[in-house]
């Protein structure tokens, strides 16, 4: 006799109608960006005609916008899930690297790691593909394993309560002297501008980067929101300096260890667990790997990037080779200006 399953019926029963109020809820998102569109503030984008001001910050108006909006209304975190945000081009492929090495370190063996085949951003992938992806089989964020590591470059004001809420998930923000990237940025944008548009100048990444209009922009508010953030919750965000990460790098991963919870043990330590890891995942190591030099990420249908281009210098000061006296003395003053009194401060 074969055995009775009572609940397969009323299973897909509950699985259309929940389809079905997905699709209801979507639609209503949908609506309001539809909208709030064309009433929003624009400015000159970097890789996209332009930006729109959101609630505050720039945003690109067909995928970030969108994105924003479906995180916003619809989705559910897990307690478990761990987020690493930043502000682009501040160290968040490294630091991927790190978080998922330090995670699965029970799991693989150092001379088969999927990092040694599998880049950065496949092993840690941005939430923003997971909703521009069409085949959501292929990434379906409901069948991710616990804790689902996922990277996000949206502000913390911006998050819906489900996640900034002191029982749900975990946070570690990095951030980066805003001169590095500055720098960082527009060499890696310019990159990915439509070749129908002619590309940006220094000068012009300078003044929008000023101004704050530049992609999760303006630089000073999203580091400060993370930056109060972990003040007022410690236990919830980590707030991490990409400076310091290259300064002394063991002494962050088992930071990141022990906030993360798994911390190394002493056994892990005197065999070399916490140098094998950032060995791994060091610049010199991970850059050289046939996967970083030849494979593509696709972020969206329009956005495909080649891998090589995460990994230009890793340097911190680099914006010595490139910004006048000028350009250093204002962005210095636009950015004690911003964080006066907050307790943050960066190196000059």
């Amino acid at each position: 006799m074969a055995a009775f399953q009572p609940s397969l019926e009323c299973d897909n029963i509950s699985n259309i109608h929940s389809e079905q109020t997905d699709s209801d809820l979507i639609q209503k998102t949908d609506e309001r960006y539809r909208e709030t569109l064309p009433n929003l503030p624009k400015g000159k984008g970097w890789i996209t005609e332009h930006l729109v001001q959101y609630q505050g910050f720039w945003l690109t108006p067909n995928a970030a916008l969108k994105i924003l909006m479906w995180v916003q209304d619809h989705f559910k975190p897990r307690p478990t899930d761990i987020f690493l945000a930043s502000f682009p081009k501040s160290g968040t492929t490294w630091l991927k690297a790190l978080i998922f090495a330090t995670v699965n370190r029970t799991r693989y063996g150092f001379a088969d790691h999927p990092l040694l085949t599998t880049g950065p951003h496949d092993c840690f992938p941005f939430l923003d593909a997971h909703l521009q992806e069409k085949d959501r089989s292929r990434f379906d964020l409901d069948r991710f394993p616990s804790p689902r590591l996922l990277s996000i470059h949206i502000p913390y004001i911006l998050l819906p309560n489900s996640m900034t809420d002191h029982q749900s998930c975990r946070f570690v923000y990095i951030c980066r002297d805003p001169k590095d990237v500055l720098v960082s940025k527009w060499l890696f944008l310019n990159k990915l501008r439509p070749k129908d548009l002619p590309p940006i100048s220094l000068e012009e990444a300078f003044e929008l980067f000023c101004q704050g209009i530049s992609h999760y922009g303006p630089f000073w508010d999203h580091v400060l929101g993370y930056w109060e953030g972990s003040l007022e919750t410690p236990e919830k965000i980590l707030f991490l300096k990409y400076e310091d990460l290259k300064k002394e790098p063991l002494v962050v991963v088992k930071r990141l260890g022990d906030f993360l919870g798994y911390p190394f043990s002493l056994e892990e330590e005197s065999k070399g667990v916490v140098e094998e890891i950032v060995k791994l995942c060091s610049f010199e190591n991970l850059s050289t790997l046939e996967v970083n030099k030849v494979s593509e990420q696709k972020f969206s249908k329009d956005t495909i990037i080649d891998n090589r281009h995460f990994f230009r210098k890793g340097k911190v000061g680099d914006w010595k080779t490139y910004l006048t006296t000028e350009m250093v003395e204002r962005l210095d003053e636009i950015t004690y200006e911003k964080l006066l009194g907050s307790g943050l401060v960066f190196g000059s």
